[in-house]
């Protein structure tokens, strides 16, 4: 028996491994599986979701090795005219109300294909046994509820290092963000407000950036609270660098998460994706400092389209450092709180919040929070660099894009001067920017 073109005996102990258990062979399959997708597809992409949800897995992954077409696979889904679902199939389960079109998969079989390596998919797994990290996948009782709520774009897995408490604690967790070029204002408020909620129960869920994300971390650690970490690479590779003693020790008194493999670097477009899930497992996003264009106001369009409550901490009205909190107050996006007890107030009670979600607006919410001027454009732009020219297709397995959209996007940003084509590949133009880009 192979997985995925690997002998069993090679794959079997690294499970064991990442999951603490000797898997049954449809469910070590299926596990395994999980890991490859997290390579494969980008955060928050739709058409892997609706594939793996429908499919199972390793079915769908099994179809990605065959070679199977766009048709092929629309056949398989039940989604195309006359087609149906393969209901014999002990991994299906059947997802035919949602519609992929024959041009989405075909695109996004662009996408996954350059990635689709059997070394890089073992090394992934070997590299996070070395690192004891776990895959958490959904039918795990540990796995966040409230990713329910982002449906298809929700993640496939999530790779964790760190302690099973702080994964029970985020049924109770509130969610500190902010800034990374914090003030003594900010931080100042970050530490009481993180303390203050620990001491009355909650965990603390942030991203682990400089400023208020680490400020908030820090001080639910010092208050000997749960604080829960997500990253937007690999839970091998931490980041910030200066903030590796700190994950370090969140890792051994909380947990540090990420829906991307070991080995995965943090961009742009995977911090923006990122903030999805600090939103959607917290019961409450709280905004303590933020800029008139903080990516944290990111995070708050989530929370804000997932139906979770919002608030927002207001600064010095001459402070362009609380200019984004500002604007949430004042565009009745969110709740004006001024200390813990405040926050804790905006947490829903247990009836409510098994009827809070807005899903009726998720996928618009996702449009309106994307980065401009695409998020293909931001991908593309994380992928190249200014020293090392990288041919078409290094881009598309960096990016996640097919090699077709890359030289599509290389063609317009080479117009624009923000690329700049070498003898060896593309490079960036220093000190260039896409036209409208997120800075």
């Amino acid at each position: 028996m192979t997985f995925f073109s690997l002998n069993e005996t090679e794959v079997r102990p690294l499970l064991a491994a990442i999951t603490g258990a000797e898997l049954e062979l449809p469910e070590a399959r299926d596990t395994f599986a999980r890991s490859v997708w997290t390579g494969l597809a980008e955060p928050g992409d739709r058409v892997a979701g609706v594939l793996v949800a429908a499919l199972g897995p390793a079915v769908a992954l099994d179809l990605l090795i065959a070679g199977s077409d766009a048709e092929a696979i629309r056949a398989k889904l039940g989604a195309g005219a006359g087609g149906e679902s393969d209901a014999s199939d002990p991994n299906h389960a059947s997802e035919t109300s949602v519609e992929v079109s024959h041009d989405d998969l075909e695109t996004a079989l662009k996408r996954w294909m350059p990635r689709l390596l059997a070394p890089a998919a073992l090394l992934a797994v070997r590299q996070a046994a070395r690192f004891k990290a776990r895959l958490l996948t959904p039918d795990s009782p540990l796995w966040p509820a409230g990713l329910a709520d982002l449906e298809h774009h929700g993640p496939i897995a999530l790779w964790v290092r760190g302690n099973d408490a702080a994964l029970e604690a985020l049924g109770n967790s509130i969610a500190l963000v902010g800034a990374r070029a914090a003030t003594g204002y900010g931080e100042h408020v970050t530490m009481e407000a993180s303390a203050g909620l620990v001491d009355r129960g909650f965990a603390i869920v942030s991203g682990a950036a400089y400023g208020i994300d680490g400020m908030a971390h820090r001080a639910a650690l010092a208050s000997s609270g749960q604080t829960v970490a997500f990253l937007a690479g690999g839970v091998d590779r931490f980041y910030p660098s200066g903030h590796d003693a700190l994950l370090t020790r969140i890792v051994e008194a909380g947990a540090v998460i990420s829906e991307l493999p070991c080995g995965a670097p943090p961009t742009k477009w995977r911090f923006l994706q990122r903030n999805r899930l600090i939103a959607a497992v917290s019961q409450t996003t709280v905004v303590l400092e933020a800029g008139w264009r903080s990516g944290s106001l990111n995070t708050a369009n989530h929370a804000a389209a997932l139906g979770r409550p919002l608030g927002a901490v207001p600064g010095p009205v001459t402070s362009a450092a609380s200019a984004g909190c500002h604007r949430l107050i004042r565009d009745s996006q969110a709740t004006l709180v001024t200390n813990p007890d405040e926050m804790a107030e905006l947490v829903p009670s247990l009836e409510a919040s098994a009827h809070s979600s807005s899903r009726a607006a998720l996928s618009g919410a996702f449009q309106r929070s994307s980065p401009r001027p695409s998020p293909e454009y931001t991908r593309l732009l994380d992928a190249l660099s200014t020293r090392s020219p990288r041919t078409t297709v290094d881009l598309a397995t960096r990016s996640g894009l097919s090699v077709g959209d890359v030289q599509a996007l290389l063609g317009t940003l080479e117009l624009d001067g923000v690329v700049a084509e070498r003898e060896r590949g593309w490079v960036a133009v220093p000190g260039t920017s896409a036209p409208g880009g997120t800075h």
